[in-house]
């Protein structure tokens, strides 16, 4: 007998996560088992009560952020060897180097000592080995300057958060971090995704003439102008184009198109078009994706669009609908909603208009086009704001994939530094 099922449907309620810890299964396989790489989290709890003889981990990316992580599937295939030294395990693999002279050699020992618990439990297979006559994927890495005004904003932002840095204005370390991160990431990806075209006497105008419209008659304007001032500038002109009486507040095509990757975006696309490229373009914020949908908009191109708010039921239309019709140019959709298992082989570009943290949540979104079925050769493009905070999150997610080379290299691992600090990463980026 076999049991087809989803790790949602095992771990959602009491009823089914005890009726599965009963049964006594020969065996288990878990497809997508980076899943549980984290060995604190529920799921992980769940699932590992499961009763089997034996268990199979398949996963085309075991290893994504550290050695712990690692650990923690070698764990969970083998809970009875490891029965009462997880710690013990936590501990050896987490531990940090007390010298930065011998941090190096302390690293190496690590990934030798990983690399030995994990050969006679692995059974690895690449694509190029598996699926040989699978077209070339070529990667390239573009540095994108920021145009005049967005340069202008990110160099302004950087300042005053330094400054809010260095007298101390930060209640909450870690969450200031994270939103101090967040605000550098959307300058230096397009200037559009924070308010600076929208000053406050702007937004005071804007509240004028939106309470002429029958909706807001009634409405205080100060209570309006406060709506309007947490709004990005790209929200207030999507507003704008909701109400007759803010149409003239509206950004002019230009604007929307004033940014560094936009320009790149330009030259690109011309050279696609002109060889019948068809292109993947990949974003991790959805509101970056609405703001690339009004430039493929101005600038006349077809496109579709998927992200996480697309219904299930329209996702496998709008995949065959971009695979039947060759004149769809670009098909835009978010990053994490790439990696659903969806199939773009009509594709043969992929364009990651900002990178992961992760690089495997990229080079899942990759391979919705490098698969069975692909004919042309795939090329990956990584498009990178110079001189931002962008360079430092490529600096992380190229050190982890140096971390998963040292594993599972036959030769000597080279020194591995871990750049993936967010707080020595927000450091740098403001120059403190």
């Amino acid at each position: 007998m076999f049991i087809v099922t989803r790790y949602k449907m095992i771990t959602s309620c009491a009823e089914d996560r005890s009726m599965f810890k009963k049964l006594a299964f020969h065996y288990v396989i878990f497809d997508e088992a980076h899943m549980l790489k984290n060995m604190r989290s529920q799921r992980y709890q769940h699932l590992i009560r499961i009763k089997a003889q034996h268990r199979l981990l398949l996963t085309g990316t075991p290893l994504q952020n550290n050695l712990i992580e690692l650990m923690s599937l070698l764990i969970f295939v083998m809970p009875d060897m490891f029965d009462g030294k997880i710690d013990q395990v936590k501990q050896m693999f987490s531990a940090a180097c007390k010298t930065e002279e011998n941090r190096s050699k302390f690293e190496q020992e690590r990934i030798d000592h990983a690399k030995r618990m994990m050969k006679p439990f692995v059974l690895r297979r690449l694509k190029c080995e598996v699926l040989q006559q699978l077209p070339a994927k070529h990667d390239k890495i573009q540095h994108c300057p920021l145009s005049d005004v967005q340069k202008d904003h990110y160099d302004k932002l950087v300042a005053r958060l330094s400054k809010e840095v260095r007298e101390g204005n930060q209640n909450n370390k870690n969450k200031s971090s994270s939103g101090m991160m967040m605000q550098l990431r959307k300058a230096a990806n397009h200037p559009l995704l924070l308010r600076n075209h929208y000053t406050d006497e702007k937004l005071q105008e804007m509240a004028k003439a939106i309470m002429k419209e029958p909706t807001h008659k009634e409405a205080d304007e100060d209570h309006i102008v406060e709506d309007l001032q947490v709004m990005s500038d790209f929200e207030l002109h999507s507003l704008c184009k909701l109400y007759k009486t803010l149409f003239s507040f509206k950004l002019s095509p230009d604007v929307i198109c004033d940014s560094g990757k936009f320009k790149e975006l330009d030259l690109y696309f011309s050279q696609w078009q002109e060889n019948r490229s068809r292109v993947l373009l990949f974003s991790q914020f959805t509101m970056m994706l609405d703001i690339v949908q009004e430039y493929m908009e101005i600038r006349n191109h077809r496109y579709l669009r998927l992200d996480g708010s697309t219904p299930v039921v329209e996702r496998q239309e709008l995949i065959d609908q971009f695979n039947d019709d060759p004149d769809i140019f670009v098909f835009l959709l978010s990053t994490r909603a790439g990696g659903l298992g969806i199939n773009l082989t009509a594709a043969n570009v992929v364009l990651l208009h900002d990178i992961d943290f992760n690089p495997y949540n990229d080079k899942q979104a990759e391979d919705r086009c490098h698969r069975v079925g692909q004919e042309k050769e795939v090329y990956v493009i990584r498009l990178i704001s110079k001189g931002t905070i962008e360079e430092g999150i490529l600096n992380c997610a190229q050190e982890k994939l140096k971390l998963e080379r040292d594993i599972t290299a036959t030769d000597e691992a080279t020194e591995e530094e871990d750049n993936g600090n967010l707080a020595a990463l927000l450091k740098n980026a403001l120059g403190l």
